[in-house]
């Protein structure tokens, strides 16, 4: 039994720790909400984020984020992107020297444009820190449902210890060094996955479905590699695994919004009354930013972008999209 920390208590972060208490770890589960905490602890279920489920009897929980990471070997981000680092910083005192650090938070940095990863490791020095990522809609990992992911870490030894520390027949967990694609493939996605929805919204079609998936993959990879990624990582289940689901999926958040844009509605009514965060609409800005300071082309995520900062019309991004001077399909 090993004891575990989850820093955020959203469907993710909750599935995370079910999953670990199902293999017998000792798990704490920190949410941000007392009264979030107050239920989980209680009655072991998290009515706000993951309805509908009864979680483990043994999961703790805490909305004390020290209490919930002293003493925990491993400890693992979930919470939003964009308290990622303010998070880590507060914890980083109460963290055992040595401990493992599982970045599960997807998305890339406002001010400093660095990935989950690169924010956690700069604020937990001395620490191996593991990004895990992969297709998972949390409701149907929390049901049992056959779930596959990836654990990547630069460390041999980190990322084999967090495989077998969250393997069980229903979540397979595979490994890779290639940190950087990991983290990449996992922000970008939810990019792509508001282009989908925008697309079905606007009830185009399957083909152009189709279409925005794979040459976003093309996107991720040639950002990917400008980073130091390795190409065939996108090709996994972090790449092209993650993306199928989350443009596919009627459980995927960021899918969601972009139909209610296709179907007319605004930004601020497409998000109003959401309990839980598209990370989608934070990383199209953030990806943008990184692609131009790199100088890596990005048209999806560009068109992404104006429609959500910039009031441009869904129907003629796409359209745009369509009609960009002719190319090979693969970059020379």
């Amino acid at each position: 039994m090993t004891r575990c920390a989850v820093v955020g208590a959203g469907a993710w972060g909750t599935a995370l720790a079910d999953v670990l208490t199902g293999q017998g770890h000792d798990v704490c589960l920190w949410a941000y909400e007392p009264e979030v905490a107050r239920e989980l602890q209680s009655s072991h279920t998290n009515s706000t984020f993951l309805p509908d489920v009864q979680l483990s009897s043994r999961l703790r929980a805490t909305s004390q984020l020290s209490e919930a990471v002293s003493g925990a070997a491993i400890v693992v981000y979930a919470p939003p992107s964009h308290v990622l680092r303010t998070l880590a910083r507060q914890a980083a005192a109460a963290i055992a020297p040595g401990a493992i650090v599982v970045v599960a938070t997807k998305g890339i940095e406002d001010e400093t444009l660095a990935l989950t990863t690169d924010v956690v490791a700069e604020e937990h020095h001395g620490c191996s820190v593991v990004a895990l990522s992969g297709p998972s809609f949390a409701a149907e990992v929390v049901r049992g449902q056959p779930t596959a992911v990836v654990a990547a870490s630069r460390e041999e030894v980190a990322r084999v210890t967090v495989q077998h520390a969250f393997s069980r027949p229903t979540f397979r967990v595979y490994t890779t060094d290639d940190v950087t694609g990991v983290a990449v493939g996992g922000a970008l996605k939810n990019v792509v996955a508001i282009a989908a929805g925008i697309s079905d919204g606007l009830g185009l079609g399957f083909n152009p479905r189709a279409a925005l998936i794979t040459r976003a993959l093309a996107e991720m990879t040639r950002l990917g590699s400008a980073l130091g990624a390795r190409a065939e990582t996108f090709a996994g289940l972090t790449g092209l695994g993650d993306l199928v689901l989350t443009c596919t999926g009627a459980l995927s958040r960021n899918r969601g919004l972009g139909e209610a844009l296709g179907r007319g509605q605004t930004v601020e009514q497409a998000l109003a009354g959401r309990h839980t965060v598209a990370e989608g609409v934070h990383t199209a800005r953030t990806a943008h930013a990184l692609a131009r300071r790199l100088g890596v082309e990005m048209p999806i995520v560009d068109a992404v972008q104006r429609v959500l900062f910039e009031q441009h019309d869904p129907r003629q991004a796409l359209m745009e999209l369509m009609t960009r001077e002719l190319r090979p399909e693969r970059d020379a």
